[in-house]
């Protein structure tokens, strides 16, 4: 990392410290390879450019490690993508959008000079330094502390079917709440959520507790088909705010069965999609085909 640019604080609002910390401990800083999990990216700092101003604490992890070498190399940069953030990488001399938020200037071995942008339009996005924890599922990986509490998503090799359904078995809530729990399963979004439980033909409000083994291991599978359509498709775009980082729309909302439908006649039975509040927001189901089920 040859240099780093905040213009705008707001984007450092989970940074444990002022702008200046952040750019003196990533400036010279030699990072690793790229991990991700629900709305988090993080990239392990191999070595850091500076120590930590004085007087500052990390959020966690300080008992962890007694000295500030050891903690310098258990820090990541991490990046929350929040409703909006996109982090591009572009040439030196390419012009910056106009919400660009945080600029880093790097020097790739092979690659050579470039730069990468943190563009967020809604400013719920963020950029901060964390310390590295072991992960609740997989104690020899390590991952930020502000993103211990995120499960991982069913596209990830390393996610637990069994371990999930049992967890959603003891779950006292009704299964679209579940779904959005990032604690219990992350990647699945409001309209994901709509497109998976039409899918499986389970209703939104079906209490956890009533979903037998073989229902809910069929929804577990429709929740990967529906996100693995999705990401072939480029997301679900509705307006120019959601596209991709070369500025591109998805167009997952083409091949949407339920969400966002409601009037319109429910693709596998024809009786008209039904939409309902929930949560400050909708859910889209047919009434004839996903009825709760006690």
């Amino acid at each position: 990392m040859t240099r780093v640019e905040v213009l705008d604080e707001r984007s450092l609002r989970r940074h444990d410290g002022p702008a200046e910390d952040f750019i003196q401990r990533l400036t010279g800083a030699v990072l690793g390879t790229p991990e991700r999990r629900g709305k988090f990216l993080w990239i392990p700092a191999l070595e850091l450019g500076a120590k930590p101003i004085s007087g500052l604490r990390r959020r966690a992890g300080d008992a962890r490690a007694s000295a500030d070498d050891r903690l310098d190399r258990q820090i990541a940069l991490v990046i929350h993508l929040g409703m909006s953030g996109q982090v591009l990488l572009r040439d030196r001399s390419a012009a910056r959008d106009r919400l660009t938020r945080v600029v880093l200037e790097v020097r790739h071995p092979e690659r050579g000079e470039s730069r990468i942008d943190f563009v967020d339009q809604r400013i719920f996005g963020s950029m901060a330094l964390d310390t590295l924890v072991s992960s609740n599922d997989h104690p020899e990986q390590r991952v930020p502390s502000q993103v211990a509490h995120i499960a991982r998503d069913p596209m990830d090799p390393l996610f637990d079917d069994r371990a999930f359904l049992r967890a959603l078995a003891r779950k006292q809530t009704t299964i679209k709440r579940a779904l959005l729990d990032q604690t219990l399963i992350s990647g699945v979004g409001n309209i994901y959520a709509d497109e998976s439980l039409w899918a499986a033909r389970v209703h939104y409000d079906q209490p956890t507790a009533t979903l037998s083994r073989p229902r809910a291991t069929a929804l577990l599978a429709e929740v990967r088909a529906v996100l693995g359509k999705a990401l072939a498709e480029g997301g679900t775009s509705f307006d120019a705010q959601y596209v991709n980082v070369n500025g591109a729309s998805g167009y997952f909302s083409h091949s949407l069965n339920a969400y966002g439908r409601h009037g319109e006649p429910c693709p596998r039975c024809g009786r008209p999609i039904v939409r309902e509040s929930f949560m400050n927001r909708g859910s889209h189901f047919c009434a004839h085909c996903q009825r709760v089920k006690r």
